[in-house]
C-alpha cells in the first residue's frame, strides 16, 4: 500500500506540534535518520540527518522563536510526495519582530517518514517593541 493522506496528515500534525512546542526531539519523529531538510532552495542543502535537523531546530526554533502558532491550509498528495501549505505566526527573537509566514513545503516520504523536505516561504513582520510616548 502506498502513502496515504492520513499518514501525511499525522506527520504534518507532529511537525506543527514540534514547532509550536519548540521540541527538537519530537521533530525527529517525522524524519528518516538520513533525511535532508532543504531550507534555502537556491543554495545546496546543508541540514542533513537527525543530528543536523536537531541542531537546526534548536538554533532556529528553540533559541530564536517564541509564541508560535501554525495552521495547515492545503495538502496535496501525489505518490510518495506531499505538498503542504501552512501559515505560521511567531515572535522572531533575533529580529525583534512578530512574523507571519506562509510556506509551501514539498515533502518526499519513505514509508511514513519524511526523507526530503524543501521549503518555499515568504514572511512579513511588525516590531515587537514600539516606541511609546509618555506624557508627564
Amino acid at each position: 500500500m502506498g502513502l496515504t493522506r492520513e499518514t501525511v496528515e499525522r506527520a504534518i500534525a507532529t511537525y506543527i506540534e514540534a514547532w509550536e512546542t519548540q521540541d527538537p526531539e519530537l521533530i525527529l519523529e517525522v524524519f528518516t535518520e538520513t533525511a535532508v531538510y532543504h531550507e534555502r532552495v537556491l543554495e545546496e542543502p546543508t541540514i542533513r540527518g537527525h543530528a543536523g535537523i536537531r541542531q537546526y531546530w534548536t538554533d532556529k526554533v528553540v533559541n530564536a522563536q517564541a509564541n508560535i502558532t501554525c495552521k495547515l491550509l492545503n495538502l496535496y498528495l501525489d505518490g510518495a510526495t506531499a505538498v503542504a501549505e501552512w501559515e505560521a505566526h511567531f515572535d522572531d527573537l533575533a529580529q525583534d519582530t512578530r512574523k507571519r509566514m506562509r510556506e509551501v513545503a514539498i515533502l518526499e516520504f519513505d514509508e511514513e517518514r519524511i526523507a526530503y523536505l524543501r521549503e518555499y516561504w515568504a514572511s512579513d513582520g511588525t516590531s515587537l517593541h514600539r516606541d511609546l510616548d509618555f506624557v508627564d
